[in-house]
């Protein structure tokens, strides 16, 4: 009889050894007109890329202004307002959360003003005058929405909005919510920049992930390097994505108060939060700030820290950091300004 026992056990142990025996899985596609790479830690390959492309598929025809036939397209195409599904209706609450902490800084009907532009679905060559940009204005300002009821509502049936600013951070928490499901919570996945984290390593090391900015030239470098184990991680800049006007660079982010590009002295912010949704929506609304009112409105937060890079009086690049991003940053010479 013990003899039976024992060799009852053995295969147990053995069991929940392999199980414990966590490896590396790798996923990497392209999606929303960009690059996502994710890195899981599993006994087995739980998550697959065709799983992830079929979520980020449902997310495009939910959000995507380049998609035709998509719930925003249709809204924005609408005169009064279209009935949400559980993808629009989750970004659009947070972004109404948002918009009203930011005091309207961040704001989803900049969309005829980013098409004004040249940064929209279609081409624009020619920049809007200030008489296009004074009558686009009257269109803009999430006050002529209304969200009740799974419906978002126009009062202005002019309003358009864009959801570029926050969608793809929230995609990055479906990615999450995907992996989750599997039984993974060991992970790292990005999305255009965007960045999700649960760790640690199964060796215990912690996750670290590259803090990006550009350098006195304006090239993309990691400047840091962060040791993270939760949360989320996204970045907004205007050194990548931009028209040239001569000498000067015309910013993708559209101040919706004045109907302009952003022209302060930010070159970049990354923010920390708990999830994607959250460091992605404000992010572009910190951009817009000047930096002691950014600093200032970040350190007045609990679960939001940022990074900024930023033009000194000068001209020359430098950096700073809300006190607690400080303490995710690994100290290291090769990253010293």
């Amino acid at each position: 009889m013990p003899y039976k026992l024992l060799f009852l056990l053995i295969p147990l142990f053995l069991g929940f050894s392999v199980q414990q025996e966590l490896k590396p899985y790798k996923i990497s596609g392209y999606a929303q007109g960009t690059d996502y790479a994710i890195t899981y830690y599993a006994s087995d390959s739980l998550a697959t890329k065709q799983g992830i492309d079929s979520l980020l598929n449902e997310i495009d025809l939910s959000m995507s202004l380049y998609k035709k036939g998509s719930l925003i397209n249709q809204f924005n195409a609408s005169k009064s307002g279209v009935k949400l599904d559980h993808f629009m209706s989750a970004v659009l609450k947070r972004s109404f959360e948002i918009n009203q902490d930011t005091k309207g800084v961040f704001d989803i009907t900049v969309a005829p003003l980013v098409q004004a532009w040249g940064f929209g679905p279609k081409e624009t060559r020619t920049e809007p005058d200030p008489a296009t940009i004074k009558s686009i204005l009257a269109n803009v300002g999430m006050q002529q929405l209304k969200l009740k009821g799974g419906w978002l509502s126009k009062l202005n049936p002019a309003v358009q909005i864009d959801l570029n600013g926050i969608a793809q951070g929230y995609s990055v928490d479906l990615i999450a919510a995907y992996l989750a499901q599997k039984g993974i919570k060991q992970y790292v996945a990005e999305l255009g920049g965007e960045i999700r984290i649960s760790g640690p390593k199964p060796d215990g090391q912690a996750m670290k992930i590259g803090i990006e900015g550009p350098d006195k030239d304006g090239t993309p470098v990691i400047r840091h390097i962060a040791a993270i184990n939760t949360g989320a991680v996204t970045t907004s800049g205007n050194y990548r994505k931009f028209h040239q006007s001569g000498k000067k660079k015309i910013s993708h982010l559209i101040n919706p108060k004045t109907g302009y590009p952003l022209d302060n002295e930010m070159i970049s912010v990354t923010v920390y939060a708990n999830d994607a949704i959250t460091a992605d929506g404000y992010d572009n609304a910190l951009m817009a700030m000047h930096l002691k009112d950014a600093m200032a409105f970040v350190e007045s937060r609990k679960n939001l820290e940022a990074y900024f890079v930023y033009h000194k009086k000068d001209g020359t690049v430098a950096d700073t950091l809300t006190t607690g991003f400080k303490k995710l940053i690994i100290p290291s010479p090769q990253f010293k300004n």
